[in-house]
């Protein structure tokens, strides 16, 4: 059974995870990205457009599929090694604003989940921020 997932992550580090065709979540937590399986999608939402920054963004940024089932460590410092997920994005597409989503009736359930940085969601909602990103 496919899952549809949100993952909260700066627009900055979206943009690295474009690049290089992975995934990371939660400050670089393996056990969320435990959860995820090869065949489910993932829709970033950047809160902001940089972790250390004010500037917010407040809009879903990218949307992939997990490639496979398997969950590896990265280092990307020698006190940094975070747990990755390789990820087939869909490119190109466009930015969904916050307020596109807060029309769909489950974004209430939704909005208050964002805090915990990775969660489970409906496949119509998924499709229903997945079909604004498209680009026609």
């Amino acid at each position: 059974m496919v899952r549809f997932w949100i993952g909260v992550v700066s627009e900055n580090h979206v943009k690295r995870c474009l690049e290089g065709e992975f995934c990371q979540v939660c400050h670089g937590k393996g056990g969320p990205l435990k959860r995820m399986k090869k065949g489910d999608y993932l829709l970033y939402y950047s809160p902001k457009v940089a972790l250390d920054s004010n500037q917010k963004l407040q809009a879903f940024t990218a949307v992939g599929k997990m490639k496979d089932d398997r969950v590896y460590q990265f280092e990307m410092a020698p006190d940094f090694i975070p747990f990755r997920r390789d990820v087939e994005y869909f490119q190109p597409v466009r930015s969904c604003p916050i307020e596109v989503a807060r029309q769909h009736p489950d974004w209430k359930t939704y909005a208050k989940q964002l805090r915990y940085g990775h969660f489970e969601v409906s496949c119509d909602f998924f499709m229903y921020i997945f079909d604004y990103m498209k680009i026609k």
